[in-house]
């Protein structure tokens, strides 16, 4: 998972798809299989099989959906995390939470509710993705 690194080696840009720069809006549905980074502002959904990290100045007012996240920025909308997400000090979150994991630094702000997958879900979820890859 070289997105979740913290030194911003070249690897790390190798496997980044898509940025959405900060002086970007998108309005509507965003759809990815591959590693996505938002600096800018997203209404409507976000959805990725693979990683998302969403920047401190980021602004989400979406669902969003992804197999890993860092938020450090704003997200209005409900997150569904297949395995793990982080919460860092400076992020907003206000929805309903879905993850296997779950790490919410001292500082970030959260209102809504969390709900811990288990691991039977977990491959109920890989399986899907496998199905709808495979079409």
């Amino acid at each position: 998972m070289a997105l979740f690194r913290h030194d911003h080696s070249q690897q790390e840009e190798d496997t980044i798809e898509t940025v959405i720069g900060p002086s970007v809006k998108v309005e509507g549905d965003f759809m990815s299989r591959g590693n996505i980074i938002v600096e800018g502002h997203v209404n409507g959904s976000v959805k990725t099989t693979r990683n998302l990290r969403i920047g401190e100045n980021a602004v989400i007012q979406a669902n969003v959906e992804a197999e890993n996240a860092i938020i450090a920025g704003t997200v209005e909308g409900n997150i569904a995390i297949v395995n793990n997400l982080e919460v860092l000090s400076s992020a907003r979150v206000s929805g309903d939470v879905t993850t296997g994991r779950l790490t919410i630094q001292d500082g970030a702000y959260f209102s809504g509710n969390c709900k811990m997958k288990t691991d039977e879900n977990k491959k109920i979820n890989e399986e899907t993705q496998k199905d709808e890859n495979d079409q």
